[in-house]
């Protein structure tokens, strides 16, 4: 379906449309991109149908432009524009409104969260950062397959990102993490099994010459405090931000790419 794969798809309905179309309730009939969006199309309300179709025209013709192929369906914009005049002009109060992937209040009280812990002492801080660590995983249905545990203010824990299972490592220092830091977690994971991965979460950021001297092809990728932030304050899913790191991360080989690079330009926000 166009040029979506499953996770891109579940991204685009998350952000575009704050929509969680891999709720099962939309794979009544299949699994497949299709029949999640005919399942999704025929539940909801007309005015979300049309804006649903009114994002993934927008993709689609983004889409022919950029690959300069020709449109391959006969009258494809009339055919739209009939179809979306008809359910515009259909004042019905039918269907059910779509399952959010976003909970804003609890999205407000998480980017609220990770502001007011930076003003906490240390140890408070470590078990502060903890427990939204934990609350942010849960809310975007990465469950911790281990409870994180706190360790002075490192947290380590594990969970499951598709089919492949991530150990987790966060510090909230006062300074970036340098080379060392990284150069222990890793030693961490190769003492794993070979397919075990890690997330290295550094409130603080990493240096920049420590992320040159750990160099590339790692299997690890990293986030830092600023990255959480903004997937809050632009409704990112943590999900679709790990998905993209990843991705990236086997493209570049480079293990840090910010949430500003991965998505575009970040919004302001209260971030300090």
């Amino acid at each position: 379906m166009l040029d979506f794969s499953d996770p891109s798809f579940a991204e685009f309905f998350a952000t575009e449309l704050d929509v969680d179309i891999d709720d099962p309730i939309y794979a009544e009939h299949g699994g497949s991109k299709g029949k999640r969006l005919r399942c999704f199309l025929q539940k909801v309300d007309d005015a979300t149908a049309v804006r649903t179709m009114q994002a993934l025209w927008e993709h689609r013709a983004q889409f022919l432009t950029q690959t300069g192929q020709p449109d391959p369906v006969p009258n494809a914009e009339g055919r739209y524009l009939s179809l979306v005049a008809k359910l515009s002009g259909q004042a019905t109060s039918g269907g059910e409104p779509p399952r959010p992937a976003f909970d804003l209040r609890l999205l407000a009280e998480l980017r609220e969260e990770l502001v007011q812990i930076a003003s906490l002492q240390p140890h408070e801080r470590g078990y502060a950062f903890e427990a939204f660590l934990k609350r942010s995983f849960d809310m975007a249905g990465l469950t911790a397959r281990e409870p994180f545990r706190n360790i002075g203010e490192q947290i380590d824990g594990s969970f499951l990102l598709g089919d492949e299972t991530y150990l987790l490592e966060a510090k909230w220092h006062s300074q970036p993490t340098g080379v060392a830091d990284l150069h222990v977690f890793h030693g961490k994971l190769e003492q794993k099994a070979a397919w075990a991965r890690g997330l290295f979460v550094s409130y603080n950021g990493f240096t920049t010459e420590g992320l040159a001297a750990f160099g590339a092809g790692k299997r690890l990728i990293c986030m830092d405090g600023r990255d959480i932030y903004d997937a809050l304050e632009r409704q990112i899913p943590l999900k679709a931000v790990l998905e993209r790191k990843v991705r990236r991360a086997a493209e570049t080989g480079q293990p840090f790419i910010t949430v500003k690079d991965l998505f575009g330009q970040q919004t302001a926000g209260g971030y300090r």
